[in-house]
């Protein structure tokens, strides 16, 4: 996948400086006063960079037609350019979709219901939604697992949440040309690249909110750049770029920039002299508890006994085996 390479930004637009978090408290990761900023800027020129939100989207889409049923009524959270609802065209699978985005700029661009919304405070009533999509946008929440409870709250029994967000691989080799980059310029390392949920994590964090049959996978998307610095600045475009809290205060140097473009250049390029760059995407699967749904069988309960079927001897916890 090529995204189209945008103009030329100074370096230091790349991983600009706004103070706007003070706190000290450890569970605030994401300074999400400046996510709030760069969604409505992002929001202006965003037909030019959502490539990556329409693949993301697509393939959210995709999972959800596997799903045999129709759903009167959806949210679509972290809306963007509507991307969602241009991926579910004129299937009948969702009635009325609600789109919700942290910024007005993108709720503006809806073509039907839409709300500015946060993620992390969501205003709706229990049990209202049949079904809650979310493509590339849980990443920036600073409490998942709280999130998750309000999505689980929303949703009505048997209702489905369907979630894409990035992973921790996003990025690996960006961050490994600026972790080389400033320890080689200036003597020390600060959070260059936002960290996000792991997948080993993601089916716990389901059932930890409520979620059940709780499944959880990824996949990776390789974007090719024509260099770091365009990779850069598309993250800068799409409002993706540095949020964490503890991150540098200051104007990132264009020489560590320069430098950290350089590497990347020389660890990842392809042969015909682009670079790629991997976005994991987590995909999140869970429905809200009903008494419908298939249970675990209780222990003890089975008809017939594993070693009969397998043709084996059953031995007890704590027995001990005589070997001849």
């Amino acid at each position: 996948m090529r995204p189209q390479d945008g103009v030329p930004l100074p370096a230091a637009a790349l991983f600009p400086y706004i103070p706007t978090v003070t706190s000290l408290d450890p569970l605030l990761v994401f300074d999400r006063t400046t996510l709030r900023r760069r969604r409505e800027r992002a929001a202006r020129k965003w037909d030019h960079h959502d490539f990556l939100k329409r693949e993301i989207a697509e393939r959210l889409v995709d999972r959800l037609t596997d799903v045999r049923r129709t759903f009167p009524l959806a949210l679509d959270l972290g809306s963007h350019g509507d991307e969602v609802a241009t991926a579910l065209g004129e299937r009948p699978i969702v009635g009325n979709l609600v789109r919700a985005d942290l910024g007005n700029g993108f709720a503006a661009r809806a073509r039907g219901p839409a709300i500015v919304a946060d993620e992390e405070f969501l205003p709706f009533a229990t049990g209202c939604f049949d079904l809650v999509l979310s493509a590339m946008d849980l990443h920036w929440v600073n409490d998942l697992p709280g999130a998750l409870i309000q999505i689980a709250r929303i949703l009505k029994p048997d209702g489905l949440f369907l979630g894409a967000l990035l992973g921790g691989a996003t990025l690996w080799q960006l961050r490994q040309a600026l972790a080389a980059a400033e320890s080689e310029v200036d003597g020390g390392l600060s959070p260059r690249v936002s960290p996000f949920a792991d997948l080993r994590d993601a089916a716990g964090l389901l059932q930890r909110a409520g979620f059940a049959l709780p499944v959880a996978d990824s996949e990776t998307i390789e974007v090719e750049y024509e260099s770091a610095l365009a990779l850069m600045r598309d993250l800068s475009a799409m409002g993706e770029s540095n949020l964490v809290v503890g991150r540098r205060r200051g104007m990132t140097g264009r020489a560590m920039l320069l430098r950290a473009a350089e590497l990347y250049g020389e660890r990842f390029a392809q042969p015909g002299g682009r670079v790629t760059a991997s976005f994991e995407v987590l995909f999140l699967h869970g429905w809200a508890p009903h008494a419908s749904q298939p249970k675990a069988l209780k222990p003890g309960s089975a008809a017939q006994r594993l070693a009969d079927a397998l043709g084996t001897l059953e031995i007890s916890a704590g027995e001990k085996v005589e070997r001849s």
